[in-house]
């Protein structure tokens, strides 16, 4: 599995945004991908910042690409 920073390079480069660390945990945890919930997490129930749905697609894409996501 690629790390975020791999997700990150390469989004950036193919897709021309960089997307927040925060995004690609939301996409991995919509897959059922995550191990836990973040210590720092302020509500456990929701996201202070979920992908937005302009990112969501291009995001998902590329993490397909890298072997991220099945």
């Amino acid at each position: 599995m690629p790390t975020y920073k791999e997700i990150q390079d390469y989004v950036r480069v193919t897709r021309s945004f960089v997307p927040k660390t925060c995004w690609i945990a939301n996409i991995l945890a919509e897959h059922g991908l995550t191990k836990r919930v973040a210590a720092n997490r302020t509500n456990p129930d929701s996201r202070m910042h979920p992908c937005p749905a302009a990112k969501r697609e291009a995001l998902t894409a590329a993490m397909q690409e890298l072997g991220a996501l099945p």
